[in-house]
């Protein structure tokens, strides 16, 4: 049990002191209390502290959010691929230390946590900047809670962090990807590629002769290269896994001949100049120009991947093989990302169940009016 002192300073106050072991059997202590009241209310919420298993020495929480932002950055950087460590890195030198690298974990509350969420979206920062810093300082404060400086992560919770926007989706027809492709001169197969196959820029720019597998009309996708500045950092695929996608036989004819000539570690779709191909730039590059003599509405390449979910939905592909293709990490996230494209799904649910259901069309099949469709008791009350 803690035990309480009162000793004296140099001025001649009498101050108080707790005594007390850790739950690792370590005797410590805290001084300093100005009335034996003060003292006893730390002893008591320390023996608390002790039976909940929360207790959490004074020193460890004197570790500032910057002496422990240096271990988890690290570990992000190598559990993280290079585009999204470099946002991450980002948001912490930029939002995170200027406020609270010299806190200590322990001062860190969710009020303050708060104040500088609001400051952020006053000073005009997008809520997927928030959102990151936020992140990023409630990873570190994640880290001190497991390292047993403070009890809970201040962080969780927040109330005011502001809501992403969902970003406007732009689904071609087959028509419009057709005269895309054929403005696209030299680019017209990686249109296509990107239209029909769904991976994503990085994806078809690190693309080899190698990963083409003609006579089972798939691609093997493992390989993904982020353009850094003028640079890219190549790595694995952003869900980490390889997957298997699927070809329709015109584009592959197209690959055949993009291929022409190269070796099998060649890239498909390389620089004018050698290396990975630039991603176009927005509103002038070439493929800003190729839309717009096309006449489609201003899109990216990335909306090529969107399309191609669409053009799947519609083809009748079923959304486990679409989640594959696209490399979600589960069906759900296929839904969740492209429910609109299922719109139509619910229609014919209610045309379905008329038709099996309905008591109308139940009488004028031959059955009696009076007797009920099967496995329905409900309709029994709309029968004369």
């Amino acid at each position: 049990m803690a035990t309480i002192s009162k000793y004296q300073i140099s001025t001649g106050a009498t101050l108080y002191r707790v005594r007390y072991r850790s739950p690792s059997g370590a005797q410590t202590d805290k001084r300093g209390f100005a009335t034996k009241r003060a003292a006893e209310t730390f002893a008591t919420s320390v023996e608390s502290s002790k039976l909940r298993g929360e207790y959490v020495a004074p020193a460890l929480g004197r570790a500032t959010v910057g002496d422990l932002a240096a271990d988890w950055l690290a570990r992000k950087e190598q559990a993280t691929a290079p585009s999204n460590y470099r946002m991450i890195e980002s948001a912490w030198r930029v939002h995170v230390a200027p406020r609270w690298s010299a806190v200590s974990v322990a001062g860190v509350d969710v009020l303050g946590i708060e104040s500088w969420v609001a400051g952020m979206v006053r000073s005009g920062s997008g809520a997927t900047t928030v959102l990151r810093a936020h992140g990023v300082l409630s990873g570190i404060l994640a880290d001190a809670v497991k390292g047993r400086r403070i009890v809970g992560n201040p962080a969780r919770g927040i109330e005011n962090l502001p809501r992403k926007a969902g970003k406007r989706r732009v689904y071609l027809s087959a028509d419009d990807v057709g005269r895309l492709a054929g403005e696209a001169g030299e680019h017209r197969t990686l249109v296509l590629v990107l239209a029909y196959c769904g991976i994503r820029w990085g994806e078809a720019i690190a693309l080899r002769v190698r990963d083409i597998e003609f006579l089972r009309r798939r691609l093997s996708i493992s390989e993904n290269a982020v353009q850094l500045g003028v640079d890219h950092a190549v790595g694995p695929t952003k869900g980490r896994k390889a997957r298997s996608v699927p070809v329709a036989g015109f584009v592959l004819d197209g690959l055949s001949a993009q291929c022409r000539g190269k070796g099998a570690g060649d890239l498909v779709f390389p620089a004018p100049g050698g290396g990975y191909l630039p991603r176009p730039k927005s509103g002038r590059g070439w493929f800003a120009a190729a839309a717009a003599r096309a006449g489609v509405q201003a899109i990216t390449p990335h909306d090529l991947r969107h399309t191609c979910a669409s053009l799947s939905v519609a083809a009748g592909v079923n959304v486990l093989a679409l989640q594959r293709m696209l490399g979600h990490t589960s069906a759900k996230v296929t839904l969740d990302t492209y429910s609109d494209l299922f719109d139509s799904d619910l229609d014919a649910v209610g045309v379905t169940l008329d038709a099996r259901y309905s008591p109308r069309l139940w009488a004028q099949r031959g059955h009696g009016v009076g007797t009920a469709p099967p496995n329905s008791h409900e309709n029994a009350l709309y029968l004369g």
